[in-house]
């Protein structure tokens, strides 16, 4: 096939192409062999292979470099939303256990409470059963049926020798059924006086007082602050005159000391 005009090519036979230039005066023909052609052709196509490949792989390797941020980040969310939840977990565990040991801390208490108050109701009940000594420290004076010039009949009574001022209180629970002075209407001789009925209908009385912190109808308890201890009265020098009566009045005294002994009183 021959093809005419500026830049014409010829291909004759196989293997074999002609190239006119017709530029040059003396119309000079140029052969390029088929296999250069072939082989640029085929260098063409292997760089440009190799550009499609490169592209693919640059494609698949940012591909794999997105899918493995992405996968990295979804690996962080996963591991914060795991450690977020153990946290949470943890957080509910501990207020689990502090609120368990506030209960337990609180019934401890209320059971120490009850325990102590039990003990305490059961330390009253005893004391309100109990007899105690009308003086907390004293020396023995004067004892039970004394006789002498210092009284009109033999000694009604136990004096508790103590300094004036001293706290002086009732021996058992009762009611108080006379208070004040004139011996509380048993007479001048006994000063400031309290007498308080108890419920075996035994009596108690308390004499020569500095002062009295009772009043007629009021209910005591075993120890309970009745009065003070003093000098008024017949004496011959502070302390307290009790007595052990069968009535509120005088002339019914019972030995004081061996009354309170029977009763468990340590003198």
């Amino acid at each position: 096939m021959l093809a005419a005009g500026m830049g014409a090519s010829l291909a004759l036979g196989t293997g074999v192409a002609l190239a006119a230039d017709t530029s040059q005066s003396n119309s000079v023909l140029s052969v390029t062999p088929a296999g250069e052609v072939g082989k640029s052709v085929m260098a063409q196509a292997d760089a440009l292979q190799k550009a499609i490949d490169a592209e693919k792989a640059a494609a698949k390797k940012a591909a794999a470099e997105k899918a493995a941020k992405e996968a990295a980040a979804k690996k962080k969310a996963a591991d914060e939303k795991a450690a977020a939840k153990k946290k949470a977990a943890e957080l509910a565990a501990a207020k689990k256990k502090a609120a368990e040991e506030a209960a337990a801390k609180k019934k401890a208490a209320q059971e120490a409470a009850a325990k102590a108050a039990a003990a305490a109701k059961k330390a009253a009940e005893a004391k309100a059963l109990s007899w105690e000594t009308p003086v907390a420290s004293y020396n023995i004076g004067a004892a039970f049926g004394l006789a002498g010039n210092l009284w009109s009949h033999n000694h009604s009574g136990q004096d508790f020798v103590v300094p004036s001022g001293t706290q002086v209180r009732a021996v058992h629970g009762g009611v108080v059924v006379k208070a004040g002075g004139n011996g509380a209407g048993d007479g001048p001789a006994y000063g400031n006086a309290i007498v308080i009925k108890h419920a075996d209908n035994t009596y108690s009385q308390y004499a020569h007082l500095s002062q009295v912190k009772v009043w007629v109808g009021q209910t005591v308890t075993t120890g309970q602050l009745i009065g003070l201890s003093g000098n008024t009265g017949n004496t011959t020098g502070p302390h307290l005159h009790f007595e052990i009566r069968k009535t509120p009045n005088y002339g019914s005294a019972v030995e004081p000391l061996a009354f309170l002994r029977a009763h468990g009183v340590k003198i």
